[in-house]
């Protein structure tokens, strides 16, 4: 049974995730942390050590929603090349996903903790590998069962997929043109239909 402490403390986290997410670790205020749980400094204290515990938590809680959103995509019975553009469709609508995080934690953290904090930033270092990891296990399951060829190592190709994932992501972010994620992801099925597809 959960205690009125770890409702109070996943409450906060729930409640926060989204604002560290849009105005990152520096930008984040207590004042906009006690104004959106409604609880005073010496509460938020009560349940985290600091302000960087709270915001890793933070990061912790939106990284775990997005892993488990992407390995719901890729764990469809089926082909890897089904997986694969399973995965695709889901960087289509990424901003729908993400929306109510405050935008792509990955994109957002890693970029604001690089200088800022270097535990935030090895936590986005962390996701990312586990994001590629993903990808490079479908990768290597359609290599072994003869659905793909590919030109690299199945992690070096998950890489560079994921990278055009990304750098789109932040073109679409930055530019607030939905076509930059959009016009990627069409290539990246055309590449997976005509390029790797045995």
């Amino acid at each position: 049974m959960t205690t009125k402490a770890e409702k109070t403390t996943a409450f906060i986290i729930r409640t926060v995730a989204p604002i560290f997410n849009k105005l990152g670790y520096v930008g984040t205020s207590m004042s906009d942390l006690t104004e959106a749980t409604g609880l005073t400094k010496g509460a938020l204290y009560g349940n985290f050590e600091n302000k960087e515990a709270l915001a890793l938590a933070a990061f912790e809680f939106n990284s775990k929603r997005l892993l488990a959103a992407l390995e719901e995509r890729l764990a469809i019975q089926g082909s890897s090349l089904e997986k694969l553009f399973n995965l695709t469709n889901f960087y289509r609508h990424y901003n729908e996903f993400t929306e109510a995080m405050g935008g792509c934690p990955v994109l957002n953290v890693g970029v604001d903790a690089k200088n800022n904090n270097a535990i935030l930033l090895s936590a986005a270092k962390e996701t990312i590998k586990i994001i590629e990891g993903k990808i490079a296990l479908v990768l290597e399951n359609g290599v072994n069962n003869n659905e793909i060829k590919l030109p690299v190592a199945p992690l070096q190709f998950a890489k560079q997929m994921y990278t055009m994932i990304q750098g789109a992501v932040s073109m679409a972010t930055i530019t607030d043109d939905h076509k930059y994620l959009l016009n990627t992801i069409t290539y990246l099925e055309h590449l997976i239909k005509y390029e790797i597809k045995k």
